[in-house]
């Protein structure tokens, strides 16, 4: 049985669960509710705080986790990294208020900061040889400056909104995160295979995002400009119809070149365009 701690609840939580599902990964609901077991397949759920997460992985308490970018770094990144999961990004930022001037980062010169990262700011200072004082709290970093606790705040920005409500603005992006899968790094051979039967349903989840399943029907003649337009993810499929003067075609598109293509198919006369979503896809 492998156990993947994941985060108990917020925006990391959703997508994670999300993930899960698409993997096929269909938890037992119960009555411990901080620990549940999957349906057909030999993992189980453990649900932390975000930032107990590394250092259970790294221990051992938990075999694998998925956590914030920034936990991981905050706390040493002790467990393995496996993979970039590409959900849930947010940067964390040097804020400060919104009618401060701001000529760089020697502002925060003997300045307080309040802040729930003090590893990854300290390092950051340091970095620009910068002196400030840090103040470490944990949730409501942002009305820190509004009630005289500190000058300015560093932590996570996703839309920027909190800020906004708060009369912040942000100056300083120190790092970018996302969610990352991490292993402790004495995993038995037995939970190694169990983890690489789950990345091998992860790569698929991630390899259909962003992409369209096309087919079409379309002229002979204009066959090889279409290859040219749709190159598939080796070469597309194309089956001739019963008028022999056309064929059908099918391939995989990318979402964000989606209208650009389609225009370029309709001039060189394809018809029957069917654009259908991917869920996996399996390279």
């Amino acid at each position: 049985m492998l156990r993947i701690a994941v985060q108990s609840k917020g925006r990391l939580f959703d997508e994670t669960m999300l993930l899960l599902e698409e993997a096929g990964i269909k938890l037992n609901k119960g009555k411990r509710i901080l620990l549940l077991s999957a349906k057909g397949f030999p993992v189980e759920v453990l649900f932390l705080r975000d930032d107990d997460i590394p250092q259970s992985v790294a221990n051992g308490v938990a075999d694998v986790g998925i956590v914030g970018e920034n936990e991981y770094v905050e706390k040493g990144g002790q467990a393995e990294l496996i993979k970039r999961l590409g959900f849930s990004k947010c940067r964390l930022s040097l804020a400060i208020p919104k009618d401060e001037k701001y000529n760089g980062v020697t502002w925060f010169e003997g300045k307080t900061i309040a802040t729930s990262y003090p590893e990854i700011l300290s390092a950051y200072l340091k970095q620009n040889n910068v002196n400030a004082e840090l103040h470490v709290i944990s949730g409501s970093v942002e009305i820190a400056p509004g009630i005289g606790l500190a000058d300015a705040i560093f932590d996570i920005v996703s839309s920027g909104s909190t800020l906004v409500s708060n009369r912040l603005k942000e100056v300083e992006v120190v790092m970018s995160s996302e969610a990352l899968l991490i292993a402790n790094n004495k995993l038995t051979s037995e939970k190694r295979e169990i983890l690489n039967e789950l990345l091998f349903r992860f790569d698929a989840i991630q390899a259909a995002e962003g992409k369209k399943y096309v087919l079409l029907n379309a002229p002979k003649e204009n066959l090889n400009q279409i290859i040219e337009v749709l190159p598939g993810m080796k070469s597309p499929t194309v089956t001739p119809l019963a008028d022999g003067e056309w064929v059908s075609i099918q391939s995989v598109i990318a979402e964000k070149h989606f209208w650009e293509i389609i225009g370029k198919l309709k001039s060189l006369g394809a018809e029957g365009i069917l654009v259908l979503p991917i869920e996996k896809m399996i390279l």
